[in-house]
């Protein structure tokens, strides 16, 4: 990765960490599940609005390090308006991108900033939190995530 490019995935994490997008309880949503990474501390709601089979609204709530927050923030902005299924295809490309060597990141638009997490894998946790809890919330399952 180039300085300039590795400049501009450090800035728009620093970014969305600073001035997270859609951080704040939504009214009545559809979704719901909590996140926790006991590593850190990072703690996430994720809530979600559902209307005519597609994501109309996506809010969290919480506190974390840099990397969660601009995580679940960045996740709000690239799921509106996509389905559950392709929001799930979305998490599978993210979660794969973090984890396996060697996968392109570039159908992942802005969510491709965290492909150098992969090289501090402590950190994947914090990256994949608000998308587990995503998950969990669009499966109803109701109880609280834990990256453990």
């Amino acid at each position: 990765m180039t300085s300039d490019l590795s400049d501009l995935y450090q800035e728009t994490i620093v970014d969305h960490s600073k001035r997270p997008r859609n951080k704040g309880a939504l009214e009545r949503p559809t979704h719901h599940a909590e996140g926790y990474n006991p590593l850190c501390g990072d703690r996430v709601t994720i809530e979600v609005k559902i209307e005519d089979g597609h994501i109309t609204r996506l809010g969290f709530e919480g506190a974390g390090c840099a990397i969660s927050t601009a995580s679940a923030s960045l996740l709000t902005e690239a799921l509106r308006g996509k389905t559950p299924a392709e929001a799930e295809q979305t998490f599978n490309k993210f979660h794969d991108m973090l984890t396996q060597d060697g996968l392109p990141a570039s159908d992942l638009g802005k969510l491709a900033v965290f492909s150098g997490v992969r090289q501090y894998p402590m950190r994947v946790k914090c990256a994949t939190l608000a998308w587990h809890t995503l998950r969990a919330a669009l499966r109803g399952e109701g109880k609280s995530v834990s990256t453990e």
